[in-house]
């Protein structure tokens, strides 16, 4: 993974004087965003992102700093966190001493699920890793090692999340989820309940028209945890609504038991709350939390 990590550095270097750019309208100091696109030739088109700077960034030039990852759901994009009034709610954690200075970046991840879909014409774990990640480490300053690198997603970009990061351990000291698009057991396209046959339309955009179920089940969560290699050093922390409208509150407390039965160290919360913008605001600041305590910043007492 090293060497495919290494080579993309050197490609994205290249690319960063083609980066198609995009100026996000400017939030109240300290602290900007910022929206760009890059090129990738593995996806066959530019992708947009945003980034949310330190505070510091722009008048401390010598410094490097941690990069958290973020991953929208399903019918969002990049500004997603940006649009939802993200920005305030980032700047009250740093002026209350809660998280330190990191970049927070937010790619557009479409309806891929964050994977390479099964009929192999959206590579996006491709892209992400090989192209995305050393991209952005190399445009921004930034800390490129595991121990100041965190991903974490709400809804499907919850199920991404946890999904990178078990599957490349060596790359991120710390994930994080909310109301992560977890199901063990896949959902079939014909069924009389309104809401699964939602889920599963959806699903088959990324796990095809049918869902494969071997597909589904090799790329899933649930089995890198059963089959994969312990993912030491991961730090991991997820949570839910006991009312999730997909009934991912299922899925999620299903995924702790099997992390608990693996002796997988991690932190697990069942809240009151659905599945909707709302829960997600409530309880991403306890995220953002757990991945600056991950990265090692100094912060107010807990």
């Amino acid at each position: 993974m090293s060497n495919v990590f290494g080579r993309g550095l050197a490609f994205a270097a290249a690319m960063v004087v083609c980066a198609a750019i995009f100026v996000a309208p400017a939030a109240a100091a300290p602290g900007r965003a910022e929206c760009r696109a890059m090129p990738s030739r593995i996806l066959g088109h530019p992708v947009a992102y945003c980034v949310i700077l330190p505070a510091d960034y722009d008048t401390d030039k010598t410094s490097n700093y941690p990069v958290l990852y973020f991953l929208h759901g399903l019918g969002g994009n990049e500004q997603m966190l940006l649009n939802s009034g993200g920005m305030n709610m980032i700047q009250d954690l740093r002026e209350s001493k809660r998280i330190g200075e990191f970049l927070i970046v937010a790619p557009d991840g479409g309806r891929s699920f964050y994977i390479n879909s099964r009929d192999g014409k959206v590579r996006y774990e491709d892209f992400f890793i090989r192209e995305f990640l050393p991209y952005i480490e190399s445009y921004y300053r930034i800390r490129a090692e595991k121990k100041s690198r965190g991903i974490t997603g709400v809804s499907m970009g919850g199920y991404g999340a946890l999904r990178f990061a078990l599957r490349y351990p060596n790359l991120f000291a710390a994930v994080s989820a909310h109301s992560p698009a977890l199901i063990d057991v896949p959902p079939k396209i014909n069924v009389s309940s309104e809401q699964a046959a939602e889920v599963a339309a959806e699903l088959g955009k990324a796990f095809g028209s049918q869902v494969d179920v071997a597909f589904w089940e090799r790329e899933s969560p649930f089995t890198m945890v059963r089959n994969g290699p312990r993912p030491a050093g991961l730090q991991i922390y997820f949570d839910c609504g006991s009312e999730d409208d997909f009934g991912f509150n299922k899925g999620s407390a299903q995924f702790d038991e099997l992390l608990t039965a693996h002796g997988i160290p991690h932190e697990f919360h069942l809240y009151p709350g659905g599945h909707d913008w709302e829960y997600f605001a409530e309880h991403l600041p306890a995220s953002f939390e757990f991945q600056s305590h991950a990265f090692g910043l100094a912060t107010a007492a807990k």
